[in-house]
């Protein structure tokens, strides 16, 4: 009587596991536990770092930042399935980790003279901006101090041609980046749909860009980068909008990595992001103008930048075509070196490391030649992120945390199954004595 009590108790005990376990594991009981973990780790911040490499005829200018970036003026909309925020940008140099200092003297392309030649070609003030430029002694070529090239300087012609031209009379190549935010973004929040976090909803008030000639190239897709949605599988693509490029870029998997002890899956953005429209013809809109089709690897992102004739690429031109690495002498693009990485842990979704490479180049239209920046004729910015080591520890904690929790509605299922099978088992040996009963009294 006690073990039919037994067996009959693990029988009922194991469909309410089973029907306990399906329900949990359906309706997501613990999402919002796991959700609770995560906002805990989006607490931490990863330590990044600016790298910026200038290159003059004798020696190379490695000038390093320490990159601040709190989300301030934060606030919910929606009731709180949005939220908007700013992100300002703050740098301080790190004489420890540079080659040089921001006093140092570099020779290098005049990007202000060459972008109001631009302006000017063709109009009717042309030749008043060639003589006013060989009045002033102001040629191609300059020399620059590193921290006025990288953060801004009076110049001395945008200043001269302010009736002619309307425009800042300040220039650098990150001029009024330090110390300010890249615009007003609106995120999703995730609580309608947590592949929706930290998803990009409007930036700077509007939900697309103008500057491309096409509705996919002007979408705004993904998040900033500084964070994607929680459970993060390997067969997605991960989006994200960078405002230095004027535009959405994608990443799919590559490898799985180990951070600071921290799992992570490692998504690099393929070749085909920055490819010619004959490879990748959803490229066709960042044809500026309309049908002026750079090869692959490079983007011209002088609408976004007040005409400044800017293109963008991978440092060295690594998956550029091969024409421009041949063109330029001492190119030499490789994966390890020149390759942009992001690093996430795939249950939280938060960055681990990351590494934005990219290289700031200057477009000389009467030479009908990209020519680049200084001797060396480009100009390399690396931006790389990494998670610091106590926040690596609080992650690792967290991340061991939340495996626990998303996995007890199948340990839940897993014991009613065992206790299926032991009830089963123990069915069919009561049943045994009885049917070898029955067969003796027939003989």
């Amino acid at each position: 009587m006690l073990r039919s009590c037994c067996v009959y108790g693990a029988g009922i005990l194991c469909v309410l596991l089973l029907i306990a376990g399906i329900a949990m594991a359906l309706t997501q009981v613990f999402q919002k536990l796991i959700n609770n973990t995560i906002k805990e780790v989006s607490e931490y911040e990863c330590v990044v770092f600016f790298i910026s490499y200038l290159f003059n005829k004798s020696h190379i200018c490695v000038s390093s930042f320490r990159e601040y970036r709190p989300k301030e003026e934060v606030k919910f909309l929606d009731n709180g399935t949005r939220v908007e925020a700013v992100n300002p940008k703050t740098y301080v140099f790190e004489p420890n980790m540079s080659r040089g200092s921001e006093d140092d003297i570099v020779r290098t392309v005049n990007i202000p003279a060459v972008t109001v030649m631009e302006k000017a070609k063709g109009r009717w003030f042309e030749g008043f901006v060639s003589a006013l430029m060989k009045s002033n002694n102001i040629g191609v070529f300059g020399t620059f101090r590193v921290g006025d090239l990288l953060w801004g300087y009076e110049d001395p012609l945008l200043k001269l041609i302010q009736k002619f031209i309307t425009m800042d009379d300040h220039f650098g190549l990150f001029y009024k980046k330090n110390g300010t935010d890249d615009g007003d973004y609106i995120f999703f929040t995730g609580k309608q749909n947590y592949q929706d976090f930290a998803r990009i909803d409007e930036w700077n008030g509007q939900s697309t860009l103008n500057w491309w000639s096409t509705e996919g190239c002007n979408r705004i897709n993904g998040t900033d980068g500084a964070s994607f949605h929680p459970v993060i599988t390997k067969t997605e693509k991960l989006y994200i909008f960078s405002p230095d490029l004027c535009r959405s870029i994608y990443a799919q998997y590559e490898s799985d990595v180990s951070v600071r002890g921290v799992p992570g899956f490692r998504f690099v953005p393929p070749s085909e992001v920055f490819a010619n429209l004959t490879i990748n013809p959803d490229n066709a809109g960042f044809c500026v103008p309309a049908g002026n089709c750079l090869g692959s690897g490079l983007l011209n992102v002088s609408v976004c930048k007040e005409g400044v004739p800017i293109i963008m690429s991978s440092p060295h031109f690594y998956q550029a075509d091969d024409r421009f690495v041949q063109d330029v002498f001492g190119m030499n693009p490789n994966k390890e070196e020149h390759e942009t990485v992001i690093d996430v842990n795939p249950l939280t979704g938060m960055l681990l490391r990351g590494a934005k490479r990219v290289q700031v180049n200057v477009y000389l239209v009467f030479l009908h030649f990209c020519l680049f920046l200084s001797s060396k004729r480009f100009h390399p910015v690396f931006q790389s992120v990494l998670i610091d080591e106590e926040s690596a520890k609080k992650l690792y904690a967290v991340v061991t945390e939340a495996n626990v929790i998303v996995n007890i509605p199948f340990i839940v299922i897993s014991v009613g199954i065992l206790l299926g099978v032991i009830f089963i088992v123990f069915m069919c040996r009561q049943q045994t004595p009885a049917v070898r009963l029955t067969h003796h009294f027939l003989h």
